[in-house]
């Protein structure tokens, strides 16, 4: 087979060295599913807004700084008598009703780098500011949990592209945008034929590692589309990119496979300019998509058992800009949704905007102890060894 045809594949291609051996652990039968908490991440890309998100309606400051962009209370859903929350955002407002939903404030880290690559690469390597890591905080949980196990825990990336977040050292997730599609590009004559030549004994050793990997996906790909089948959601989501992503999401969960991370996103919410029309647009889309799938995993009696949270690479600065927008800021907040919530409502205190560092938040919660309650609670893993640092745990799951 020539190389040049190999390489013409790139969309499986792509996709197929991101895909780990262990894989295969898959199908082995008798894989314990009840009961299985599980993770699902929704990233905000371009650095929201987290001050128009949760808007501090009684804050003059707030209003003195934002005077074409700051979002008056009649115009917000209230939360209680200090903050109310996005008027696109309705679903989040029930389910902090309810109890469901949790706020977490101020998070960030020391030194905030301003470049939506560096700062994404930050929070995805759980690194410091001045750390240049090539792992993904939940890649090195796999790495963590998948030594010498026979069924190892697993995660799915709902797009085309595997972020670094889910890269380890030994281990990786694996990108789709959806089961049917990657099997019907697995079952392509050209793979096939690519998968039975993983064991010619003339291939060099990057090839070999290839081919091989290349048949694991075949194999692969073919698992998680019999899995998607067995109890596919019949609720109704949008369809959007993320609705059908969460959608896919809540047929895996409710299915027999082992999989306990799941990760999408939406954006871009990069609001240098118009401002108020990209976030109402790009709210609509995520709190549509969150409706459905809370709705869902409730119908399914899996809400208990299923944790969300929300988060961007950076928030944006206090005071608008010249073009009815905001640039680049630190500290944001965080959404956490699920109903295994143990604080509910606002974890700690609205944003101080009388205590800033140069025009921008101050973060008081360092968004490691976040991953590290998360790794340690909901996921029972060794946080330390993962993220490689002693961690001030919080107490919201």
């Amino acid at each position: 087979m020539k190389r040049r045809k190999f390489l013409e594949g790139s969309a499986l291609f792509t996709g197929s060295i991101l895909v780990p051996r262990f894989l295969k652990a898959w199908e082995q039968p008798g894989i314990e599913k009840d009961g299985q908490k599980v993770l699902v991440i929704i990233q905000l890309s371009g650095g929201n807004d987290g001050l128009n998100t949760v808007i501090p309606v009684r804050n003059d400051i707030y209003y003195k700084s934002r005077p074409g962009i700051g979002i008056k209370p009649a115009d917000a859903l209230s939360l209680n008598d200090e903050a109310s929350i996005h008027s696109s955002l309705p679903a989040f407002r029930e389910l902090y009703n309810e109890g469901s939903l949790a706020i977490l404030s101020n998070v960030g880290y020391p030194n905030p780098d301003r470049s939506h690559f560096r700062s994404m690469d930050i929070w995805h390597s759980a690194s410091a500011s001045n750390e240049y890591l090539t792992t993904g905080w939940l890649g090195r949980y796999l790495d963590a949990m998948c030594s010498g196990c026979d069924h190892p825990s697993q995660i799915l990336e709902l797009d085309d592209t595997l972020g670094l977040a889910l890269k380890g050292k030994w281990n990786k997730g694996i990108a789709l945008r959806d089961p049917k599609r990657l099997f019907n590009t697995a079952r392509d004559r050209f793979y096939e034929e690519l998968a039975t030549t993983a064991n010619v004994p003339q291939l060099e050793s990057a090839a070999a590692y290839l081919y091989k990997t290349m048949a694991s996906t075949v194999s692969t790909a073919g698992y998680i589309f019999e899995q998607s089948k067995l109890r596919p959601s019949s609720h109704t989501y949008p369809q959007t990119k993320l609705g059908q992503s969460l959608k896919h999401i809540s047929g895996l969960i409710n299915s027999d496979i082992n999989t306990k991370v799941y990760y999408a996103e939406i954006g871009s919410f990069d609001s240098h300019a118009g401002q108020a029309s990209l976030q109402q647009r790009l709210f609509k889309d995520l709190n549509d998509a969150v409706a459905a799938f809370t709705s869902d995993l409730k119908k399914q009696n899996r809400f208990d058992n299923v944790l969300l949270f929300t988060f961007s690479e950076f928030g944006r600065r206090v005071a608008q800009n010249a073009s009815n927008g905001t640039d680049h800021g630190t500290a944001n907040n965080m959404f956490f949704i699920g109903g295994g919530l143990k604080q509910k409502g606002f974890i700690n205190a609205m944003p101080d905007l009388q205590n800033l560092q140069d025009g921008d938040l101050k973060y008081n919660v360092d968004f490691r102890d976040v991953y590290a309650i998360v790794l340690r609670q909901w996921l029972s893993a060794d946080d330390k060894g993962i993220l490689n640092r002693s961690s001030n745990y919080l107490r919201f799951i």
